[in-house]
């Protein structure tokens, strides 16, 4: 009985660092390969708000001290941060910090595309947002539309061939 009540007692610092720490970190480095932005959102606000939680800790310790479930308490929300069936992070993105952002894309400089575009601009690779950005600059707004369209077609050819 000696070995468990060891394990639970120092259950945070065993599962910790990996829950808080190593499969997030492999999980953003997945994500910056991806090249939709559904993911990286997840992952950038786990690591805002786990960095919010740790300036925390580091500014209370001395209160922190006194109350012996803090570690418990912070190992479970970051597992609710963390987990994929959760996705704690995006949650309190979509809950509660983007309604303080403005509204749509016009704080990333698209205020001036359609909807359509803003949404394909947001699923590209910087590098490919860049030269889309700089076509649109050289050929206009119509042009990009244009060749989405036609994109769109011809990967509905594809589609039809396959089948």
């Amino acid at each position: 009985m000696g070995f468990l009540a060891a394990l639970a007692r120092h259950l945070d610092a065993l599962v910790g660092p990996g829950v808080m720490l190593l499969y997030p970190l492999y999980a953003s480095i997945r994500a910056i390969e991806t090249p939709t932005a559904v993911d990286d959102q997840q992952w950038l606000t786990y690591w805002v708000l786990y960095s919010l939680i740790t300036l925390f800790e580091l500014s209370c310790y001395k209160a922190l001290a006194w109350f012996p479930l803090w570690p418990y308490m912070k190992l479970l929300g970051c597992v609710w941060l963390v987990l994929p069936c959760f996705n704690g992070a995006a949650y309190i993105y979509e809950s509660h910090v983007r309604r303080y952002m403005k509204t749509g894309a016009g704080h990333l400089g698209w205020s001036g595309y359609p909807e359509g575009q803003k949404k394909a601009m947001q699923m590209m690779t910087p590098d490919a947002r860049k030269a889309v950005e700089r076509y649109i600059q050289n050929y206009g707004s119509d042009a990009f539309e244009r060749v989405v369209k036609a994109a769109e077609t011809e990967a509905k050819k594809v589609e039809i061939k396959k089948y």
